[in-house]
């Protein structure tokens, strides 16, 4: 808390507060609690449209789906507690959404896991690799929610560091929505869960502060301790108690723990809560009244049910052998008012902790210096086989099928497109389905904060195009550096402007978000890691994959190259740092993404995949790799804008572009549809080849390639 801070809080109070009110202040006001620093520019994102039910503002964001479905979808960050201790910060990171999904009063569904690193030649970074993904994947499978999709990255910033972010879906028919703020007083609180103890103690003080270099002994004890178990069960009283209409407000007890979660619920509606924190079930001895009102144990909900009601709701918790308490009441006078053991020990207006004044950090539009280092640099000169086995190989590249296999992504029986493809896609009813992606491009952010958010924003709908989905909604997950540093915070406020722009130009909503600030070691800064994850509606007969089907068929690009290797996979191989970031035409991203929907849906093409990391090289080589199939194409029949040369055609990463096979009787229906389209080959034998004119530049048989791009299991000595 900051000096200025303190001095209000004296000046509000009228005296200074005790140590208990002092620690649930602090808590409230930590960044990652209160988003002080974040909250006046959020505003700018657009939150409404024709779908969203619910937007920003609770727990989680609830759209539309069909006149008896709502589908509810949230994402979070676990960073801090993930880079510490990495099984349970990554596993607390999934109950964690899961409860926000579930406090919403719908059944969570599926996950996505957007994960990153530092670079795995290094042994930190490679424990903590393989220790978050088996948190996620202990924790998913335990309580039967599958892991679906997400991204696995590596980058030098995060050397030592790791971003764990963490996205849900839920399902419920519209009449089981339940809010987390209460509308009337006299409603009782009631606990329900784990017994509360000292794990995840300032949890979300830790999560907005740097890590020093001595974290791991120093910070442990703010990282909670994952038990899927209880969840499981909490999962299952939870929605058989809302089925009853009888839960009044419903809060997961997440950063902040009690005090959080019952000022939340009490204050937005200008309610007061009184808390009796010794009836609290605790699982250490000794325990005071701050470590209760402050720890952040997991698996524990807070229910605001009206008296009448309590016996019945409760049976349902005996039911599934879940300990319950009531903890606590509302009161019309809007105080938060604790009690410990017959003693008043806090006595504070509600909205001291629940509305916490904005901070607005210095701004700086750094023209040269970290974040701005766009410079146009030459493309080095490389043989473009040597140059495709470098990106093919690089662990950005490669299958992530050594992460995905750990998760039971069938589970709940939905999966109809499983991990590996360009989205994932689950079954809702015997029509239609729900495409689930997330996409996010740190290398573009750096060079260019805005068009590296707009980037992730598109990539996002692409994919969700590539299967046949029509986009819903967006949720965002935004991972930052210190917004003390002015260059973080003006890249922060791009980011934003950048998400904005992308998101109007298809007429979307964000429901839903989270920031993550003071991502950073020893005072070395992460790059800023915008991530975006969409939602899309797919009717199940047009479902697409990126797998070519047949010999014989054609090979198109939809889309125009450019020279814009800057942040690409290439130079990060080739150890270049500069380069101007790929720039995105929202014009053409939403002709191209309608009019690859369009040729889905008149069955004019069997395989579509977007063009993205690696430019086209790897985006073919992908859609071999994935059928077994090799084909034959010509680079020098690409659509450019200006003169490029073969290895900048090839891995060049422009926006708006996607790659189709399709039958040849269907080639001037389609050629009729695009603007910026060109058939540069075809589907054909075993091997992958690229030439230009005559002269072959690439050559590697998809056998190769396969075991190239399996190699991750090596990376890590298996």
């Amino acid at each position: 808390m900051f000096p200025h801070e303190e001095k209000f809080i004296l000046k509000k109070l009228g005296r200074e507060p005790n140590e208990v009110e002092k620690a649930m202040i602090e808590v409230m006001w930590s960044e990652h609690a209160s988003y002080k620093s974040s909250r006046k520019w959020l505003k700018l994102l657009p939150t409404k449209n024709e779908y969203v039910i619910l937007g920003p503002g609770e727990d989680a964001g609830v759209i539309k789906f069909d006149e008896n479905t709502t589908i509810v979808v949230g994402i979070e960050s676990h960073n801090h507690p993930s880079a510490v201790e990495p099984y349970g910060g990554a596993a607390t990171g999934v109950g964690g959404i899961v409860r926000d999904i579930l406090c919403m009063g719908a059944r969570p569904i599926a996950l996505l896991d957007p994960i990153r690193f530092g670079p795995l030649e290094k042994e930190r970074n490679k424990y903590l690799f393989e220790y978050v993904v088996k948190g996620i994947a202990d924790y998913g499978n335990r309580i039967g929610v599958p892991t679906v999709g997400g991204e696995t990255e590596f980058d030098e910033s995060l050397d030592g560091y790791t971003l764990v972010n963490v996205a849900c879906i839920g399902i419920m028919h519209p009449n089981e929505l339940v809010h987390s703020y209460v509308t009337e007083s006299g409603l009782l609180l009631v606990l329900v869960g784990n017994k509360t103890g000292r794990d995840g103690i300032h949890g979300v003080t830790f999560a907005s502060e740097e890590l020093s270099e001595n974290a791991e002994e120093e910070d442990r004890s703010a990282v909670q301790i994952p038990d899927p178990f209880t969840e499981k069960l909490l999962i299952e009283a939870t929605l058989e108690a809302v089925k009853t209409g009888k839960v009044k407000a419903l809060k997961d007890l997440g950063g902040g723990g009690l005090t959080c979660a019952s000022s939340e619920m009490a204050g937005k509606k200008g309610f007061g809560t009184v808390i009796y924190a010794d009836r609290v079930p605790q699982r250490e001895p000794n325990m005071n009244v701050m470590e209760v009102m402050i720890s952040e144990s997991q698996e524990r909900m807070l229910f605001a049910i009206r008296e009448e009601d309590l016996e019945e709701i409760t049976k349902i918790f005996e039911k599934y052998e879940l300990e319950w308490t009531v903890v606590g009441e509302i009161i019309d006078e809007p105080r938060y008012i604790v009690y410990w053991n017959g003693e008043k020990v806090a006595d504070l207006p509600i909205n001291l902790l629940t509305e916490v004044p904005i901070i607005e950090w210095e701004i700086i539009e750094w023209e040269a210096g970290p974040y701005s280092v766009e410079k146009d640099v030459r493309t080095p000169e490389i043989v473009p086989q040597e140059a495709f086995l470098k990106v093919l190989s690089s662990p950005n590249i490669i299958s992530k099928e050594w992460v995905y296999r750990q998760y039971d992504h069938e589970v709940q029986g939905r999966t109809v497109l499983k991990p590996g493809l360009d989205a994932a896609v689950l079954k809702i009813n015997d029509e239609y389905g729900l495409a689930f992606v997330s996409d996010g491009n740190p290398s573009y952010s750096y060079l260019n904060p805005y068009h590296g958010a707009m980037a992730c924003v598109v990539e996002a709908i692409r994919n969700l195009a590539s299967v046949g989905a029509k986009p819903l909604a967006l949720v965002d997950n935004l991972n930052f550096a210190s917004p003390e540093r002015p260059e973080v915070y003006w890249s922060f406020i791009e980011t934003i402007k950048g998400l904005r722009d992308a998101a109007n130009a298809f007429r979307l909503a964000y429901v839903s978000g989270n920031v993550s600030f003071y991502n950073e070691v020893n005072g070395k800064s992460i790059k800023p890691t915008p991530v975006v994850a969409a939602l899309g509606k797919v009717k199940l007969e047009h479902i697409t994959t990126m797998a070519f089907k047949d010999e014989g068929d054609l090979i198109a690009v939809v889309g125009v190259t450019n020279r814009e290797l800057g942040g690409s996979e290439l130079y990060r191989v080739l150890g270049i740092r500069e380069g101007i970031a790929p720039r995105v035409d929202l014009k053409k991203e939403k002709e191209n993404a309608e009019g690859i929907l369009k040729a889905i849906e008149h069955g004019l093409v069997k395989a579509v995949h977007d063009v993205s990391r690696g430019g086209l090289a790897i985006a073919l080589a992908e859609m071999a790799m994935v059928s077994g199939l090799g084909f034959e194409v010509d680079i020098s029949k690409v659509p450019v804008e200006a003169k490029l040369s073969p290895l900048e055609v090839l891995f060049s990463e422009s926006q708006a572009r996607f790659i189709v096979s399709f039958e040849k009787e269907n080639l001037e229906k389609l050629k009729e549809m695009f603007k910026d389209f060109a058939v540069i080959g075809e589907v054909k034998g075993r091997e992958m080849v690229f030439k230009s004119n005559e002269d072959k530049l690439i050559r590697i048989s998809v056998k190769e390639g396969r075991k190239i791009y399996g190699s991750l299991p090596k990376l890590l000595g298996e």
